[in-house]
C-alpha cells in the first residue's frame, strides 16, 4: 500500500443550493425528512458525515500496515489491506453521493496533463488487491506502448476505481483486467474485463440510472445503488466519450470507452 492516499481521495467539496425550511418543515422521523423540501441538504450532510470517520480509518489502516506502529505480520497485514479496501468503497459511495449533488458533470483536472498509465493502473489494483486476493481473484494490468500519456488523470483513475470495484466485487473465480489499449496516434481504449457472472441483458438500458433495484432473483451484479456506473458515465461523457458494456453469461463483462490520451511526446 503506497503513502499517497491523500493524492487518491480527490473527494470533492460540494456547495449545493440549499432550500429555505418553512417554520411548519419538522419531520418526526427520517422518511418524512427524505420526503419534505430539505432533503438533498439532509443527503448531502449525512454524505459529509460518513465520509469523515472513513477517511480517517483510512489513514491509520495504511500507517499501521506500514508498519509505523511497530511490526506487522502477513495476516495482519492481509486484515489491515481488507479494513482499507472496505473504507475506501465506503468512502467512495459517500463522495459519489456528494458528486450527484452537484451535477457531476465536470472535472476536476480541466486541462489535460501527463501522466503514466502504468501508474494509475498500479494504484487501482493495490486499492481493489486485498480484496482480490481474498476471493482468489487475480487482478491482471495490460499497458499501452508507450505508456506515457497526455489526458485527464483523476478522471481515468476514478472511472477504472469503481469499475474495478465492481468487478472484482461480483467476480468469484478467473480474473479482472486492466487494459489500455491504443487506437491510431493519439487514442486509448480504456477497459476493466471480468470473469463474472455477466448482465442481464434486459437490464442493460437502465444500467446507469443512479438507483436501482435488484433482479428478481434478488441478486445485483453491479453495485445496488448504482451510484458508481452513473459517476463513470459522467467522468466519461465528460472526457468526450461513452461508457460501453459487453457481457455474456458464462464469460464476463467488459466496460470501455475510448478518449483522446496521445502519447507524452506527441501530446506536449
Amino acid at each position: 500500500m503506497s503513502t499517497n492516499t491523500a493524492e487518491r481521495l480527490d473527494w470533492p467539496v460540494v456547495a449545493v443550493a440549499r432550500p429555505r425550511p418553512t417554520p411548519d418543515a419538522e419531520a418526526s422521523d427520517l422518511a418524512a425528512c427524505l420526503k419534505g423540501p430539505n432533503a438533498l441538504e439532509l443527503v448531502v450532510e449525512l454524505a459529509h458525515d460518513l465520509r469523515s470517520p472513513l477517511t480517517s480509518i483510512l489513514f491509520l489502516a495504511e500507517a499501521l500496515q506500514q508498519g509505523q506502529e511497530g511490526p506487522v505480520t502477513p495476516g495482519q497485514s492481509r486484515q489491515l489491506g481488507l479494513i482499507y479496501s472496505a473504507a475506501f468503497s465506503l468512502c467512495a459511495t459517500a463522495s459519489d453521493v456528494l458528486e450527484l449533488a452537484r451535477g457531476s458533470n465536470r472535472l476536476v483536472d480541466r486541462a489535460p496533463a501527463p501522466f503514466s498509465v502504468a501508474e494509475t493502473f498500479a494504484s487501482v489494483r493495490s486499492m481493489v488487491l486485498p480484496i482480490a486476493e481474498e476471493k482468489g481473484v487475480a487482478v491482471r494490468l495490460v499497458h499501452p506502448v508507450p505508456e506515457r500519456r497526455v489526458g485527464h488523470a483523476r478522471a481515468v483513475s476514478r472511472t477504472l476505481l469503481n469499475l474495478a470495484t465492481n468487478a472484482v466485487k461480483f467476480t468469484e473465480r478467473g480474473y479482472v483486467e486492466l487494459t489500455a489499449r491504443p487506437i491510431g496516434a493519439k487514442r486509448l481504449e480504456f477497459s476493466v474485463r471480468d470473469t463474472g457472472p455477466g448482465l442481464d441483458p434486459g437490464r442493460l438500458a437502465a444500467l446507469y440510472q443512479p438507483v436501482r433495484r435488484v433482479n428478481g432473483d434478488g441478486r445485483e451484479h453491479f453495485s445496488g445503488s448504482g451510484l458508481g456506473l452513473t459517476i463513470c458515465a459522467k467522468l466519461v461523457r465528460a472526457m468526450g466519450s461513452e461508457l460501453r458494456v459487453e457481457t455474456r453469461p458464462n464469460w464476463g463483462s467488459r466496460f470501455f470507452f475510448e478518449i483522446d490520451c496521445p502519447p507524452e511526446t506527441l501530446g506536449r
